[in-house]
């Protein structure tokens, strides 16, 4: 599934598995290895939970709002606990750092 969000004024596509499952929504990245897919958390309200990195790889987290206008991007490395954003968001995309997702990658974080 593509998905497009806003980041500076610019549209950016992204191919997406959308983790609708109580289970695919638990498991996020963990135990996928490094050149896995990107994955996006729609919630049907505002939300603000903690995400955490524990047996995955780093990753890039992507919290959009209602328009899906980039709100925090963080990188998030191995083994961290409480990721957490500062404001409520209605989705969340996960973007492995590998070489699919390399030039996505370097346009968010440099």
């Amino acid at each position: 599934m593509k998905k497009v969000f806003s980041f500076f004024g610019k549209n950016i596509e992204i191919e997406a598995k959308e983790c609708i499952s109580l289970w695919s929504r638990f498991r996020g990245l963990m135990f996928k290895g490094e050149n896995t897919e990107a994955l996006v958390f729609i919630f049907k309200k505002p939300t603000k939970i903690s995400i955490h990195s524990f047996f995955c790889h780093e990753f890039i987290a992507v919290w959009l709002d209602d328009k899906n206008k980039v709100m925090e991007i963080k990188k998030v490395e191995s083994w961290k606990l409480n990721i957490t954003p500062n404001k409520k968001f209605i989705r969340l995309i996960e973007i492995p750092i590998n070489e699919k997702y390399k030039e996505i990658v370097k346009i968010l974080i440099g």
